[in-house]
C-alpha cells in the first residue's frame, strides 16, 4: 500500500490504534503499581524500522513515548534501528512485532 498523508481514515485508524494501546498500557501501568508483587520484566529492545522518513520515525517515536510503560530511547544514525525501553517485555521479539504490526503499519499508510 502506497502511503498517503491526504487519506483521513488512515489517521483516524491511526489515532484509533494510539488511543486503545494508550488505554491498555495505562491499564498495565496502573495495575504493576497498586500490585504488592513485582512482576515486572522490563527490557531494552532494538527495533528494525521499515519506515524511511524523518516524519514517520519521528512519529513512530513520539507514539511509543507517549504511551505508558515505554520510551523511544534512540534512533540509529542509518535511521534503520528504534531502540525502545519496554516496562513489560515478555520477550524482545513481542516488543518488536508488537510495535511493527501496530504503530508501525498503521503510519506506513500515511507516511513513508
Amino acid at each position: 500500500m502506497r502511503p498517503n498523508p491526504w487519506n483521513i481514515f488512515a489517521w483516524l485508524r491511526l489515532a484509533l490504534l494510539f488511543l486503545w494501546e494508550l488505554s491498555l498500557s495505562a491499564a498495565m501501568v496502573i495495575r504493576a503499581t497498586l500490585s504488592r508483587e513485582i512482576r515486572v520484566r522490563s527490557a531494552i529492545v532494538a527495533i528494525p524500522l521499515t519506515l524511511r522518513s524523518e516524519a514517520g520515525i519521528t512519529l513512530l517515536s513520539h507514539l511509543i513515548t507517549l504511551t505508558p510503560g515505554t520510551t523511544a530511547l534512540h534512533v540509529s544514525d542509518d535511521r534503520r534501528t528504534l531502540y525502545v525501553h519496554a516496562m513489560h517485555a515478555e520477550t524482545p521479539e513481542r516488543v518488536a512485532a508488537s510495535v511493527r504490526e501496530g504503530f508501525e503499519a498503521a503510519i506506513r499508510r500515511v507516511l513513508p
